[in-house]
């Protein structure tokens, strides 16, 4: 399936279009996640980042990374349907999959200014080397508001006790 998507750009692509921004000064909000089905938790948190800073890039992982870090049965959606999802959104500037479960290359390669980052999480629980190439970049980390009672898992649990009534 082919959807056209400008936003959607290789890491290669998504490099040269960072250096571009640094030269213009401006700033570039990273996150990253799988985002399979969009839901109101993601928009708001989305919305959120993107006020931090000039840009905001979003990398989501590659169908067979979700599929080591979720299990067999997701996604739900492909990387092209959820990078076109995300591309719709006007908070959201770039996209870019990234094939391993975790993204200290990408960092590495992309340097963000700023990343965000569910305040489920904390600066304990973050993956520690892409803590670590954060602070190796220089990136500020922020961990913003979550919303309780909105997940993807939840969402599927909904759908499924739909079905069955």
């Amino acid at each position: 399936m082919h959807l056209p998507n400008d936003k959607l750009l290789t890491l290669e692509a998504a490099v040269a279009e960072r250096q571009r921004l640094r030269e213009a000064g401006q700033t570039m909000v990273m996150t990253n996640g799988c985002f399979d089905l969009l839901h109101v938790g993601h928009l708001s948190y989305l919305q959120e980042s993107r006020a931090l800073g000039d840009q905001l890039w979003v990398l989501i992982n590659s169908d067979e990374s979700v599929r080591a870090l979720k299990g067999p049965t997701r996604p739900i959606q492909s990387e092209i349907e959820r990078a076109y999802s995300l591309a719709a959104l006007s908070c959201v500037d770039r996209v870019v999959v990234f094939g391993n479960p975790r993204l200290v290359h990408e960092i590495e390669q992309l340097q963000p200014d700023i990343y965000t980052k569910a305040g489920d999480y904390t600066i304990d629980t973050l993956y520690q080397p892409e803590r670590e190439a954060f602070d190796a970049v220089g990136a500020q980390i922020k961990f913003l508001p979550f919303l309780e009672g909105f997940s993807t898992t939840k969402m599927i649990e909904k759908i499924h006790k739909a079905g069955s009534i």
